[in-house]
């Protein structure tokens, strides 16, 4: 079964590499949907892109973003057609499988600290324990102060674990199926031992004593908690998988992957014929529900902004703008993994090596929740692939019945626009570390390009 490994030469092979370093950079500073969204930022007004503010007048080739609450991001370039006559859109989402600090979550029990934490997304729950894991997030100060919390990333910062069983006491723990191996509410960090000193006797020296330093380091009140968004994360950095650097086993393949390809293709989109759009939403591992996910007012809101200053402003626009649009729903697949072949249908299964992976329809239990893309647009999807010899297959996720997943496709879809999912295939999905081919970035990267550009 050939690659396309196979048919680079010198010069591709060093692009792919090269490709691959700056997606690495990405992933290392993006480990939460705030983080994402202050990257893309920085990284889209370094190619020219203003946040949209008393904007009059808009013509072809202007680049424009759209912030909202610092969760989720919507990036124009503004086509030479009237945007009513349709957009192709690139849509990613910017948050990953994690544990989340509870409101009120400090503690001691026998002179340690711990962290009450509440998992967020489908996780194996025992895979994050016994691990080291950063603190990153936001408190906001009733007074309006935000901080920003990186805690564990350097070699010189402190971390903090969630415990596991030692094996010599776990004879009932490993008898129970891998769903209930750790209970949800067993997730508790271990943050601290030392007791404040004090001449008196007090309660909870050692939570004390922890308060104490969060309110030194970071001005921060236990009540501050409760405004707070504070996520933990596997620290380190992303690194070459195999001998050979084919692969790259990071934190948040799922779905940033397909998020920084998504922006790099934008941010090298120069006066399309149809505008081109990059959209990164956030909560899509929870249904793509509130003010930050797919499902939210957001970017429709964002379209009529900019018909409004296009010329005469009506309703009819905006849902011609959104149903003439092209989509690709740019979301993980999953990669077969011959430790594992029973879960797949080998003729349906996406690959290492072979390109972006298209999905007409993802769903359960007979394509429930799936999109299912019309084979037209599919029919067009192949050919403008083909012609620009862009590597690509068209995949499952996994047999039927045998389980299921979904995307942002299905809400995009729903506005009346074409949409079909096209991504990354990924091993390890939603594990602490996943991983993925560099020759698939990097083919993912060259397919949103040539949507973005050819696309009618």
């Amino acid at each position: 079964m050939k690659t396309v490994w196979e048919k680079y030469d010198a010069k591709q092979m060093k692009a792919v590499m090269a490709f691959s370093e700056d997606y690495k950079d990405f992933l290392d500073h993006a480990k939460t949907e705030r983080e994402a969204v202050s990257k893309s930022i920085e990284l889209a007004e370094k190619a020219g892109f203003k946040e949209f503010r008393n904007v009059k007048k808009i013509k072809a080739g202007d680049k424009f973003y759209f912030n909202n609450r610092g969760k989720s991001l919507a990036l124009f370039v503004i086509g030479k057609k009237p945007i009513e006559e349709g957009m192709n859109i690139l849509g990613a989402h910017i948050d990953s499988p994690r544990i989340d600090v509870k409101q009120n979550p400090l503690y001691e029990d026998n002179g340690l600290v711990l962290m009450d934490t509440h998992y967020y997304g489908g996780i194996k729950k025992y895979q994050w324990t016994a691990r080291p894991l950063a603190i990153h997030g936001v408190v906001c100060k009733k007074d309006g102060t935000k901080i920003d919390i990186c805690i564990g990333e350097k070699e010189s910062d402190p971390i903090v674990e969630i415990s596991d069983l030692l094996i010599h006491l776990a004879k009932d723990q490993m008898s129970k199926p891998g769903s209930n191996v750790v209970e949800g509410e067993d997730l508790n960090a271990l943050a601290g031992s030392i007791p404040a000193k004090s001449k008196k006797e007090e309660k909870d020296p050692v939570k004390k004593n922890l308060l104490d330093i969060l309110k030194k380091d970071y001005d921060m009140e236990e009540a501050d908690f409760i405004s707070a968004e504070l996520e933990l994360v596997p620290c380190g950095k992303a690194r070459d998988l195999g001998l050979d650097r084919s692969m790259i086993m990071g934190y948040g393949h799922d779905d940033r992957i397909c998020a920084y390809t998504s922006l790099a293709a934008l941010l090298e989109s120069d006066k399309p014929e149809r505008t081109s759009v990059c959209i990164l939403t956030d909560k899509e591992e929870i249904g793509s529900i509130g003010s930050t996910g797919a499902q939210s007012a957001f970017f429709e809101n964002s379209v009529a902004e900019l018909i409004n200053v296009q010329g005469e402003y009506n309703d009819l626009k905006i849902r011609h703008a959104l149903e003439n649009s092209r989509m690709l729903s740019s979301d993980v697949s999953a990669a077969y993994d011959p430790n594992y072949p029973q879960v797949n249908e080998a003729k349906n299964a996406a690959y290492f090596g072979k390109g972006i992976s298209f999905n007409k329809y993802t769903g359960s239990r007979g394509k429930s929740g799936s999109n299912d893309a019309p084979a037209e647009f599919i029919a067009k999807i192949r050919k403008i692939m083909d012609e620009n010899d862009v590597a690509f297959q068209f995949s499952e996720l996994g047999r039927v019945d045998q389980g299921g997943g979904g995307t942002i496709a299905y809400v995009l879809a729903n506005k009346n626009m074409d949409v079909v999912d096209a991504g990354i295939a990924v091993q390890n999905m939603h594990a602490p570390y996943e991983t993925a081919s560099k020759a698939d970035i990097y083919e993912a990267y060259r397919a949103y390009k040539v949507f973005l550009k050819e696309m009618d």
